[in-house]
This record gives C-alpha cells, structure tokens and sequence, in this order.
C-alpha cells in the first residue's frame, strides 16, 4: 500500500481525555473550533492562511466578539478536521488509501485550494490520487470503497468516476503487462524439478481480476463491470466468469441453489443486478449459473422482466443444463406442486423455437416507400443437441413424478413440448409414466390413456418391454401392445428382414377394432384402457416366459409360442366382457349392453400397420432365459 507524507514538523496537537484537543506551544490559543462533540483550541493565524471556510467563519465572529465556531457538518468529523488542522500548522500528515477521501471531501468543505495558498492541501491530495494510489490495482479499489461514506459529496469531486475507470483500465490491460500483486485462489500446479517440489510460474490467467472486485458493493460494482464492457477489450466469457464469482462470493448458499436468510432486498438487488450485467454473447455463462439466478429470482419474487430475460437465455443453451439443476421449486401462492413445472415449460417452449423458422423485416425500399419483406430460414438446433435436450426432459420428468401433488395435466402437457423430437428410445419416457402412475393410483382412466399414448411401444428396449409386461399399473392396451411388438422384433431378429408374421399377431391387430367385418369377437374400449387383473397378470407372465423361452428353438417353435400368448390374453379379455355382461343382465332388467356394438370412431390396439410393423426396428436377438417372478 502506498502512502504520502505532508509537513515536517512533529506532531504537538494533545488531548485532556474530555474531548478537548490543543496544540502544546508557549502561545495561548485564541480560537475553539467544534466538531460533532469534540472541541479544539487553536490559532488563528495558521487556520486563516490556508482556509477560505475559516477565513469566513473566523471574520464572522470577530464581528460578534466571539472566539468559538461550530463545523460538525465537516465530512470525516473530528479525525479529518485535525488532519487538516495539522497541515495548516505544518506537522506531519501521513495519508493513505484509508483516509485520504475523508481528508479531500474535508479539505473540500474547509476551502483549502490554491486561492487561499499555493501548493494547499487540496493541490496535494489530487497530485497524490493521479501519480500514485490511482496507478494502484489494490489502492484504487480501497479508495473507491471509502467514497460512499462520503456521498454525494465524493461523486462530486469525481472521485468514484476517477476511481472505477481506473480500475476498469487495469482490467483491461494486456496480461502480459499486470506486475501487480492481485487475489486469485486457484490451486496452483506443483511440478517436480531437480527432485524438489516448486511452483510453476504461470502466465498472468485473463480473469486474474474478477475476485479483488467481489470485494465492491454492487451498486460500485455495476458501474465497474460496464465501463469495462463499455471499453470491448474483454470477451463475454471473461465478464461472465466475473458475474459468477461475485454473485458466489456475496450471496449466502447461491452455489447451493438456496437463499440463506439475510438482507433480501439486498439480495435481490444483487440478482436483478447481475442479471442486468449478462454479456450478450451465447455461451458466454454457463447454464448451471443461469439456472441458479433463475432460482434466485423466483425465490426473491423479482420482477416478471427478470425472469422472462433469464428464461430466453436459459432456452438458448438448454442441452448444457442437468436434471438437478432444472429442480426448481415452486413459490407460488395457492400453488401445492413441488415444482415450478410451467417455468419449466417456458424454457423448453423457448428452446424448441428456435428451430422454427425465423423472419426477417426489411422496410423502406430504395424510393423511400415503406414495403415488407420476410425472409425465412430454416431452425438452428442440431440433433445432438435435441436428443439431450429430450433425454434430460424425460429425467426431469421421472423426478418430477415423485411428488404426490403434482396434477397429471402439467405432467402430460411438459411431455408433449418436446414430442416432435423423434426420440431414439422410449425407455426414459415410459420409466417417468411408471413413475406418475406407481405415486398417483388415483389418476383417471382419461389421463392414463392420455399419458400412455406419448409413449411408443416400438421404441423400448427388450429391459423395457419386458418391465412393461409384467408392469400391473399399466392399461391392458398397453401391455398387449407391448407383447405385440416386442415379437415383431423376436420374428425380425431370427434372420428374416420383413418377418411373416404369425396368424395369432395378424388376428390381434383386428381385436380391438370397433365395426369390423371380421367374425372375431370386438372388445370394448374400457376392457382395453383397464388395468389387468392380477390372473390377466399371471397369465401373461407366464405366456411371455414361455415366448422368450421358445425363441433359443428357433423361427416356427416362437411363432407357435406367439400364437399360444395372443390366443390366452383373447380368450381373457373375451372372459372378462362375458362376466360383465352377466352381471348386466342379472341387475339391469332385460336392458340391452352398449358395449358390444360400440362406436367406430375410437381407437383400435392394432392402429399399426403390418406394414409398419414389418419395418420395426429389430433388436439383438436374445439367448437367455428370462425369469418372471
């Protein structure tokens, strides 16, 4: 730290203990000045040749035959008038980073400029802030955090604007020219060299200044960070690496993704502030510290323009986020959700527009008449990043389903955001659909049909499928659906490209069909959306074993076990319509059943082609034996 030395005289000015200062000499002093409480006894004549402020005040008093004066509004009170006092008198002044604002807005207050003497305090001050503790990295934020003790008074001296664009142009120096001592708590490399351990001298990193400024109040740091922007020699990752340290290093638990309790207007105006200060630039912040902010600004109820900002940036990098850190809870009032799914929502919304196309409007022609012109492009999203971004969609949604109150539409209508994304697998999906229907048993019929229709049968692996089947929280639809694709994908696997499949699988494809011409049997709509029974369960536990255990014998021997298992969940299903049948015509009085004929319009289990399940995708042929419990 550096500091300067005025006067040469020793220091005489004493104290009685009361308050009470004066000036050890042979002469008796003729003037008492008072500041906030504690008097001083001085002269006149050393005040008087260097302060236009004592000049008037002492004249004044001459006038009133009075030798006491009052200056309590004198900034820095009683330390920085004796300071000044001991100028006038010549005695040694030692100033610092520490007190050399005090000492200026003091000397500022008493008019110690060069009209009233040559080479005054204030003269030497300014020489002392531009030659040396300016040209300081550490001196100069010191000083800058001394000035708001002093305000408005400091602001208008210049001392803050002198101060930050001094440290905003000490940031912004090439690195290989900072010889400066800074803070940066890196772990440093140890290399061995000559059998000793020594630290290897690294080239100067170009954020070795974001954590001395972590030390500034924000409003000081705002201004610090766009006059740095303001000079574009920093790139966005760098201002960005900056906003993080800072908004760690002065908000209790935000690495956590919590608020600690503290001064929360303060915290929120730190959040609101560094959201503010975001670089434009993609990518230029992680999206872990986008997703934290945003957590922040919900939990703070900061304003909707704040999220909004936050919510387009987040969608704008969405595949670098993980499931952990899209947990955001819900603080909303009247709100029983864990989660804030519909936050969620927006930035998958957000993110899914961007492969949409994009339009440009072009005004006024050559002639200066105003036409329209809309340009279209295609989207910018790449594959990859879809697929991660629909992979982390289905863990979040696996998460999600875990909490008991979270309501089945929110659930659906997430899920259905990313659905154009043609998904490579299912299995994430169907394993958060389990996951909602094993945490809310009472979910309508409606909704589990709704939710079981985002899934496609043909897109689970063979782990999946056999879960599925044995799966009682699922519609029979569904686990029918299962068996039927999973022994398209046996037949493809046993070495033909385009399978024929067997009568059994042809026939089911007709079974839940309404109006058909054909003599099967038709099975009502609810006996398919229903859940099976626990003997529907076992038995096609056991047909399934018996399938996958058929398939080591070769192409005819499953096919027969195919035909077996469609055949026992027919005459199942046909069973069940049967005895609810009776039991209508035992307790409704001759009145006919509507469910036999039914309506054409609804949707058939078989709504796959043999076309399109000749082209399923076939998977590695299995030769284990499955156990089914």
């Amino acid at each position: 730290m550096k500091f300067m030395k005025i006067g040469s005289k020793p220091d005489s000015i004493k104290t009685d203990g009361n308050n009470v200062r004066y000036v050890e000499n042979e002469l008796a002093s003729d003037i008492t000045i008072n500041v906030d409480g504690s008097r001083f006894c001085l002269h006149k004549f050393p005040l008087l040749s260097k302060s236009a402020c004592l000049q008037k005040l002492l004249s004044s008093t001459d006038k009133n035959n009075a030798d006491e004066v009052d200056i309590s509004g004198i900034p820095g009170g009683p330390t920085a008038f004796e300071t000044c006092a001991k100028f006038c008198y010549g005695m040694t002044v030692t100033l610092s980073a520490y007190n050399v604002v005090a000492t200026r807005c003091a000397a500022e207050y008493l008019g110690m400029h060069e009209t009233a003497e040559k080479g005054n305090l204030i003269y030497k001050i300014d020489v002392f802030l531009n030659s040396s503790l300016f040209r300081s990295w550490k001196d100069s934020i010191i000083v800058l955090q001394t000035t708001k003790t002093f305000s408005p008074l400091s602001e208008d001296l210049k001392l803050v604007s002198l101060c930050i664009d001094a440290i905003a142009s000490k940031a912004c120096v090439n690195v290989s020219h900072v010889e400066w001592s800074y803070t940066y708590n890196r772990k440093k490399l140890a290399e061995e060299n000559n059998g000793a351990d020594q630290v290897r001298a690294r080239e100067v990193p170009h954020d070795w200044w974001v954590e001395d400024l972590c030390e500034l109040e924000i409003e000081f740091y705002k201004r610090v960070i766009m006059n740095i922007k303001s000079k574009g020699v920093l790139g966005g990752e760098v201002i960005g690496e900056a906003l993080k340290a800072y908004g760690y290093r002065r908000l209790s638990g935000f690495n956590k993704g919590v608020m600690e309790q503290g001064d929360l207007v303060k915290h929120k105006t730190v959040i609101e502030t560094l959201v503010w200060l975001l670089p434009s630039e993609k990518d230029s912040v992680s999206c872990g510290f986008l997703l934290k902010l945003l957590k922040a600004v919900t939990m703070l109820n900061s304003g909707e323009t704040v999220k909004e900002q936050l919510v387009r940036r987040i969608g704008q990098q969405l595949e670098q986020a993980s499931v952990a850190e899209l947990l955001i809870k819900s603080h909303q009032e009247n709100e029983t959700s864990l989660y804030d799914v519909d936050l969620v929502k927006k930035i998958v919304v957000e993110f899914m527009a961007r492969d949409q196309n994009s339009e440009i409007e072009v005004e006024d022609d050559e002639e200066g008449f105003e036409v329209q012109e809309v340009k279209k492009f295609p989207g910018i999203l790449s594959e990859a990043s879809k697929l991660m971004v629909v992979k982390l969609i289905d863990g979040y949604l696996t998460e999600i389903a875990k909490d008991p109150n979270l309501p089945a539409s929110k659930f659906i209508d997430l899920a259905e955001s990313v659905s154009s994304i043609s998904r490579p697998a299912h299995d994430g999906l169907y394993r958060a659909i389990d996951m909602y229907l094993k945490e809310h048993a009472g979910i309508t019929k409606g909704e589990k049909k709704r939710m079981c229709k985002l899934m496609d049968c043909r897109k689970l692996s063979v782990e999946a499928c056999m879960h599925a089947v044995q799966n009682d929280r699922l519609p029979l639809r569904v686990v029918v659906q299962v068996l039927f694709f999973e022994q398209v994908r046996a037949s493809a696997s046993s070495g033909s490209s385009t399978p024929d499949l067997p009568k059994g699988i042809r026939e089911l494809r007709s079974c839940g069909t309404y109006g058909s011409s054909r003599s099967v049997p038709t099975v009502m709509e609810d006996e398919w959306d229903a859940v099976a029974t626990e003997e529907e369960m076992r038995a096609l536990k056991s047909e399934i074993a018996a399938l996958k255990l058929q398939e080591e014998s070769g192409r005819k021997s499953t096919d027969r076990a195919a035909v077996t298992a469609i055949s026992r969940v027919k005459s199942l299903i046909m069973s069940r319509k049967m005895f609810g049948k009776k039991l209508q015509g035992k307790g409704g009085g001759g009145e006919k059943n509507n469910g036999g004929g039914g309506s054409d319009s609804s949707e058939s289990l078989g709504s796959v082609t043999e076309e399109a399940a000749k082209t399923a995708t076939p998977s590695r042929n299995l030769t284990r034996k499955v156990s089914v419990s």
